[in-house]
């Protein structure tokens, strides 16, 4: 759904104001933490200090603000105070939030303590993958250009993409039209076009692409237990190219796009 130039920029004051619960996360000692809690720290930053609502809770009948999917969990991890993040672990935290009536989403896999080789190789290589789809926005390109990058830069790293989830049209609704998978051909799929906003965020796979849900019905795992990484930042389409509404502080837009 294409919005107006008023609509953007209540998008980018909600995609701001995400960006800066990321940037308080940043600053915290995960490792130890049961994801519980982390919810419940952010739960609180965003009602308490932002002022604003967080968009997951109760979406579709989830009782939390965020997924914490770790290692092996691709995504939708549910919080749990039993669930205690350790030195090692990489954990994916995907966030949502309203202000002013418009919805901004944004996802960032973490590094927690002394990770091993493998697993940075694979969250660098899950960032790089998101702006490689990133970079193709633009009006007059389609959703399949973008899917086709993200899918082509997994596969040359050696890595598989998730086809089973994708990101999405997002503003008034979390979830609106185009759908943007992470695969693709070039040229295909929707045209793109000025004022329209959706999330990009590839989930890449160590081994297989293949994954499954477990009994909780959110939980989504790697089938061969292998380690899963996902980014995902909410983007507008502007007259010459893209804004990504939920930027933050320590990310250069042109360094990163040519990740």
């Amino acid at each position: 759904m294409v919005k107006t130039p008023d609509e953007i920029a209540l998008m980018r004051e909600s995609g701001g104001l995400l960006a800066s619960v990321f940037e308080m996360l940043d600053r915290q000692q995960l490792a130890g933490m049961s994801t519980l809690a982390v919810n419940d720290l952010v739960e609180r930053f965003i009602t308490t200090d932002l002022g604003a609502r967080p968009a997951s809770k109760g979406q579709y009948g989830f009782a939390y603000v965020l997924n914490c999917s770790i290692n092996h969990v691709v995504c939708h991890g549910v919080p749990n105070a039993d669930e205690i993040i350790r030195d090692g672990d990489i954990i994916n935290l995907d966030i949502t939030l309203e202000k002013n009536g418009f919805i901004a989403d944004s996802s960032k896999t973490y590094l927690v303590g002394d990770t091993s080789p493998a697993a940075r190789r694979l969250v660098r290589v899950a960032q790089e993958a998101m702006w490689k789809g990133i970079r193709q926005v633009r009006p007059g390109a389609h959703v399949g250009d973008i899917g086709a990058a993200i899918d082509r830069h997994a596969k040359k790293n050696g890595y598989s993409v998730v086809r089973e989830f994708c990101g999405h049209g997002i503003g008034r609704e979390m979830h609106e039209e185009p759908q943007v998978l992470n695969f693709g051909k070039p040229g295909t799929g929707p045209m793109l076009r000025e004022g329209m906003t959706f999330t990009v965020e590839p989930m890449v796979n160590q081994g297989s692409r293949k994954v499954s849900t477990e009994d909780d019905g959110w939980t989504v795992v790697t089938n061969d237990r292998k380690l899963s990484a996902q980014f995902e930042h909410t983007v507008a389409v502007t007259s010459d190219g893209v804004e990504v509404l939920t930027l933050r502080s320590d990310e250069r837009p042109a360094a990163a796009m040519r990740g």
